[in-house]
């Protein structure tokens, strides 16, 4: 039997948000998308700014139960850093594994 897919809530308001985003993409996650997109990856399905709960993923994958998040300078802050902080406490809630790289690493 076929094991069903767990249904990640997210808030419609962050919908225009992640659209907007994906058109503001940095170089880094531009280059990763690049490779990331078409199931180039052993055939799993990525996704670019991914609604999830009240939080937008970078990338996400839904087989795999991974958030990848890219941090630029401004994740540098101690505010932003507290938010980080708290979007991986709560997605680590729903079972995601979130693997987090600095923009120069990419």
């Amino acid at each position: 039997m076929k094991q069903r897919r767990k249904i990640i809530p997210y808030n419609p308001k962050l919908k225009q948000l992640a659209r907007n985003l994906r058109n503001k993409s940095t170089k880094s996650e531009i280059y990763l998308w690049k490779h990331l997109k078409g199931k180039q990856i052993m055939g799993y399905d990525f996704h670019r700014q991914k609604p999830l709960d009240n939080y937008i993923a970078d990338f996400f994958c839904h087989e795999l139960m991974i958030v990848i998040e890219i941090d630029g300078y401004t994740h540098l802050l101690e505010k932003v850093q507290d938010k980080d902080e708290k979007k991986e406490k709560r997605l680590i809630e729903f079972g995601i594994h979130v693997l987090r790289f600095q923009d120069s690493e990419v």
